[in-house]
């Protein structure tokens, strides 16, 4: 198939050897980017490559430093957002920002609404231009229905009806799937589809590989903030864009050491929490990493809760290293030597607007305060000893946490808790919405923390980590155990089939 650019035909948007730095931090480095219409195209790199600043380049956030921003051909310069969204560009992020007591037609023409004679707003016009945009999408939403109550796919597809209300040429997805199921992806996957077919130019953003590959024609690629490449899918393999993207071959993205696993470190024993789930138990012996699949609702996430003390559980117990803990008492936990890392990193793992040294520094105050007082030095000797081997990049120590990509920021919770020195880790999620690269990073020192006898207890939705990096997978269905699989006979099949209820424990 001939590409618009064989044919001399502009791109709608287009960045050519761009560059842009903040301090000494150089985010983008010469990078150029051709957006055709008709067209959805991958942005690929790990965190930290530049994709956020170029995204926000062409959404007119920042201003490059050199080079030029390319609209239909002709140099634009965009003052600000308002700019950007007048000359058609929109960007659509995985969490939406919507009014939630407002209707879905007031979002959508917020400061808009069509009038009335004496300046009131016309209700029905609003309604019928919202009805008409659904259907341009291929979507039923009612226009009147709050905000609310909506789904994020459902939130997400609002947006995206705002973005065409301003007529946007150029619509850029940033992580738009991170927080859907298939059902919801496959859903958005169609919309995309239509607005690629009715003329529009799209930037796909996502760590799905094969999300990429399923939607997107060409991809170009980031690393360090330097462009690396702009090419077809077409004939490229997986493994051929990470090496793109990361600079070497990843050969071993689940590094699992073989380890023989030592004494119980953690004894769970009928634990129920009504509602929730009902008698579950496992044990968690030093060396070992134990994964606990299932599908999203399945009760993983409010076990951890509540093994760690977060949420009270109404029956069974707990012990590490023979020491019973206290429902509902995450210091006796803490003091037992238990850490949890927590799937919502931003919103439960971090505080964003601390410095990266605080938000470290935070499990060891016992440790850090002198009469007291905080000993700065030592909570700053602290959190760069950790900072360092976990390979976290940052500008300053001192600099906000909020500053850090997602993959930064996992590390910097990761080493919140490793700083304790715990005998039982638990990880909800640890990879979700990384980069490979640090996904790699994240796995080798899973791994390397089990070869030092620390009892790992896994939580992930990624099937393929589960498999990879597990020496015993434990499945969970509507608040059961339903398996415990040893890793020889892992597999997906079985798996699936527990997280289903088609196997029995």
């Amino acid at each position: 198939m001939t590409h618009p650019s064989d044919t001399g035909t502009a791109p709608v948007l287009a960045l050519e050897d761009v560059s842009k730095s903040f301090g000494a931090v150089r985010a983008l480095r010469n990078v150029s980017l051709e957006l055709y219409a008709g067209e959805v195209h991958a942005l690929a790199g790990e965190n930290g490559a530049g994709k956020s600043t170029l995204i926000k380049t062409l959404a007119g956030v920042h201003r490059p430093d050199a080079g030029r921003v390319l609209l239909a051909g002709e140099p634009v310069v965009f003052h600000g957002p308002g700019d950007a969204r007048d000359a058609g560009i929109a960007v659509i992020y995985q969490e939406p920002t919507l009014f939630p007591d407002l209707s879905i037609a007031e979002n959508i023409f917020m400061g808009r609404q069509p009038k009335r004679a004496l300046g009131r707003i016309d209700h029905k016009a609003t309604h019928a231009a919202t009805l008409a945009l659904m259907k341009r999408l291929g979507v039923e939403l009612d226009p009147d229905r709050p905000a609310s109550g909506l789904s994020i796919a459902d939130q997400q597809i609002v947006e995206i009806a705002k973005a065409l209300s301003f007529d946007a040429r150029v619509l850029i997805m940033d992580e738009p799937t991170a927080a859907l199921t298939g059902s919801e992806v496959a859903r958005l996957f169609g919309v995309v589809r239509t607005l690629r077919d009715q003329g529009a130019a799209v930037l796909f953003i996502s760590h799905r590989l094969e999300e990429i590959f399923q939607i997107c024609r060409r991809v170009t690629t980031l690393r360090d903030g330097a462009w690396i490449a702009s090419e077809p899918l077409d004939g490229m393999t997986e493994d051929d864009l990470v090496r793109r993207m990361v600079g070497r071959d990843l050969d071993e993205l689940y590094p699992k050491q073989d380890v023989t696993p030592g004494d119980v470190a953690l004894s769970v024993r009928r634990l129920t929490r009504e509602g929730v789930f009902t008698d579950i138990s496992f044990d968690v012996r030093r060396g070992e990493i134990v994964g606990l699949a299932g599908l999203v609702g399945a009760g993983r996430t409010e076990v951890a809760r509540a093994v760690f003390g977060v949420d009270r559980w109404d029956a069974g117990e707990v012990e590490v290293d023979g020491k019973q803990l206290t429902s509902g008492a995450p210091s006796t936990a803490m003091a037992a030597g238990l850490a949890l890392v927590p799937e919502d990193r931003r919103a439960q793992g971090l505080v964003m607007d601390m410095s990266i040294e605080r938000n470290i520094g935070l499990t060891g105050l016992r440790t850090t305060v002198r009469a007291g007082l905080m000993d700065r030095g030592a909570e700053r000797s602290r959190s760069l000893d950790w900072a360092v081997k976990l390979q976290v990049k940052y500008a300053r120590i001192a600099d906000t946490v909020s500053t850090l990509s997602g993959g930064n920021q996992q590390k910097v919770v990761l080493a919140k808790w490793l700083a304790t020195g715990p005998r039982v880790l638990i990880v909800d999620e640890p990879t979700r919405g990384i980069d490979v690269g640090t996904k790699a990073e994240v796995h080798r020192l899973l791994s390397q923390l089990a070869a030092d006898g620390v009892a790992v207890l896994m939580i992930s939705s990624d099937l393929p980590e589960i498999l990879g990096m597990a020496d015993r997978v434990l499945v969970m269905h509507e608040g059961r155990l339903t398996a415990e699989i040893p890793r020889s006979e892992a597999t997906e099949e079985t798996v699936m089939a527990a997280a289903t209820g088609r196997a029995a424990a």
